[in-house]
C-alpha cells in the first residue's frame, strides 16, 4: 500500500545531496504535502469514484482522480506565486519611489561641503573603488542593448511561426513589447530578496495568450510557447544582472560576462536539444508519470494552458472548490509566515514546497528528509566540520549521480544491459522467492 501511495525509499543519490544542501523547512514542507495529499486526500476522493467522477476513467485520465492532483497543485502554486509577486513587485515599486524620493529632495549645501554622493564615494574601501571603477570603464553601449534586443524580437517573431504556428507572430511582438519592464521587475525583485519569479510570468503568458488564441486556434500550444518565450527573456535578465554582479565582485569585465553568456546560451542551443534526444531513445516513456523521468511540470503546464483555454468545464466535479480552498490557503500560509518575522516563521512551511508532491508522490522527500537527517546528526557530532564539508559531499552526490545518466543513457542506446538486478521486496514475499528458488 505504501508503493502505492509512493511512500518509499529509492536510494537517489541526487535527492539525498538535494536535501542535505536544502533547509530543514523546505524538506520538510515537501515530506507534509506528500502526507496531506497522498496519505489522506487522494484516498477520501477515491472513496468518491462513481460519484465525483466515473469509475471507469483510468488513474491517469483528467476528468478522474489526476484532475484532482493536477489542478490542486497548479492552485497552490499559483496561489504561492501570485502572492510572492504581489511582495516582490510592491517591495521593488517601493525601494524605486524612495530612491526617486531621496534623489528629488537632495538639496545643495550652503557652506561648500561635498554632496553626500561624493562622501559616500570616498568612504568606500579602496577595493570598492577598484571594483567600481573597473566595472563602469568596460559598460555595455546601450545602443548596442537595444539593436541587440530588436534584432533578436526580429528573429523571433520571424522563426517561431514556422516551428509553431499556432504561435502567431504578433503574439510574439505583443511579448516582446511587454517583457523588458517585467524582466527588469524580475531583475530587481530577485536582487531584493534572491527569488526569481520567472516561472510566475511565465504562466502569464500561458493565461494571456492562450486565451486571446482560444481552443479552436491552437491556443493550448501557442500559450505554452508563449510561456517559453516570456520566461527565457526574464529569465535570462535576472541571470545576466547576477552573472555582473559576479563580475563586479571578482572585478572581471562586464562584456566578458555577457559574452561568455552568450557562447553559453549558444552550446546550450546545440547540447540541450543532443541531450534530450539521447534521452527521448535511451529511456522508454519520458515524462510518463511511472517512467524513471516523469517531468511532473510538463504536465502541471499543460493543463494550466488548457485549463486557461477552455475554462473551468475542463475540471472533475468540486474540483474547483477544492482549487479555490487551496489557493487561498497557499496565500494565507505566506501571509502567516511573514507576518510571524524570521524567528518564528521559519517553521511555517512553504506552499510550493508543499505543492511539489500533490502529483508525483512523496518518495523524493523522504530521500530528502533523509540528507536533513544526515545533515542533523553530523551536526550534533561535530557542528563545524560539517558547516564545512556538508556543502561539498552534497555536490558530490548530485554531480556523481547526474554523470553516471548520460553513460548510462548511451549504454541503453547500445542496448546494453546490466549484469546484476537488485529488488527489495517485503519478508512475505521474500520468503516465497527463497522457498522457490530452494524448490527449482
Amino acid at each position: 500500500m505504501s508503493f502505492v501511495c509512493r511512500f518509499y525509499f529509492d536510494f537517489s543519490a541526487s535527492y539525498i545531496g538535494a536535501g542535505m544542501i536544502c533547509p530543514y523547512i523546505v524538506n520538510i514542507s515537501v515530506l507534509l504535502g506528500g502526507i496531506l495529499s497522498w496519505g489522506l486526500m487522494w484516498p477520501l476522493i477515491d472513496t468518491k469514484k462513481g460519484d465525483w467522477y466515473s469509475a471507469e476513467l483510468s488513474s491517469t485520465n483528467m476528468q478522474g482522480l489526476q484532475g484532482y492532483r493536477v489542478f490542486i497543485a497548479i492552485a497552490v502554486i499559483l496561489g504561492d506565486g501570485l502572492y510572492n509577486f504581489v511582495k516582490v513587485l510592491s517591495r521593488t515599486l517601493y525601494v524605486l519611489f524612495s530612491q526617486l524620493h531621496q534623489k528629488h529632495s537632495l538639496l545643495p549645501f550652503a557652506d561648500g561641503r561635498q554632496s553626500p554622493t561624493k562622501n559616500d564615494d570616498s568612504r568606500l574601501s579602496f577595493d570598492d573603488q577598484r571594483r567600481t571603477q573597473m566595472f563602469l570603464k568596460d559598460q555595455i553601449p546601450t545602443w548596442f542593448a537595444f539593436s541587440g534586443y530588436v534584432v533578436i524580437a526580429a528573429i523571433s517573431i520571424a522563426t517561431l511561426p514556422h516551428i509553431f504556428p499556432q504561435l502567431k507572430w504578433y503574439y510574439i511582438l505583443v511579448i516582446y513589447i511587454f517583457a523588458p519592464t517585467l524582466a527588469f521587475c524580475n531583475a530587481y525583485g530577485c536582487g531584493l530578496t534572491d527569488w526569481s519569479l520567472a516561472s510566475t510570468y511565465g504562466k502569464l503568458a500561458i493565461f494571456t495568450i492562450g486565451a486571446w488564441a482560444g481552443s479552436s486556434h491552437g491556443g493550448v500550444l501557442a500559450g505554452l510557447a508563449a510561456c517559453g518565450v516570456m520566461m527565457n527573456i526574464v529569465s535570462t535578465a535576472s541571470d545576466l544582472t547576477q552573472d555582473f554582479k559576479t563580475g563586479y565582485l571578482t572585478l572581471a569585465s562586464p562584456r566578458s560576462m555577457f559574452v561568455s553568456q552568450v557562447i553559453g546560451t549558444a552550446m546550450g542551443c546545440v547540447i540541450s536539444p543532443c541531450v534530450f534526444w539521447l534521452f527521448f531513445k535511451a529511456f522508454t516513456g519520458l515524462g510518463d508519470p511511472d517512467s524513471q523521468y516523469p517531468a511532473p511540470f510538463a504536465v502541471v503546464y499543460r493543463n494550466m494552458a488548457i485549463l486557461g483555454v477552455h475554462g473551468f468545464d475542463s475540471l472533475p466535479k468540486y474540483c474547483l472548490k477544492l482549487c479555490l480552498l487551496f489557493f487561498i490557503a497557499a496565500v494565507v500560509i505566506n501571509i502567516v509566515k511573514d507576518c510571524l518575522g524570521k524567528e518564528r516563521g521559519c517553521f511555517v512551511p512553504i506552499p510550493m514546497a508543499m505543492a511539489i508532491p500533490f502529483y508525483i508522490g512523496p518518495y523524493f522527500a523522504i530521500d530528502m528528509c533523509v540528507g536533513s537527517l544526515i545533515v542533523f546528526v553530523w551536526k550534533k557530532l561535530n557542528k563545524a566540520k560539517a558547516d564545512v564539508f556538508v556543502p561539498a559531499v552534497a555536490s558530490g552526490l548530485i554531480c556523481g549521480d547526474g554523470i553516471w545518466t548520460l553513460p548510462a543513457a548511451i549504454l541503453a542506446v547500445a542496448g546494453v544491459n546490466p549484469p546484476i538486478c537488485m529488488k527489495f521486496l517485503p519478508r512475505a514475499t521474500n520468503a516465497k522467492v527463497d522457498k522457490f528458488l530452494a524448490s527449482s
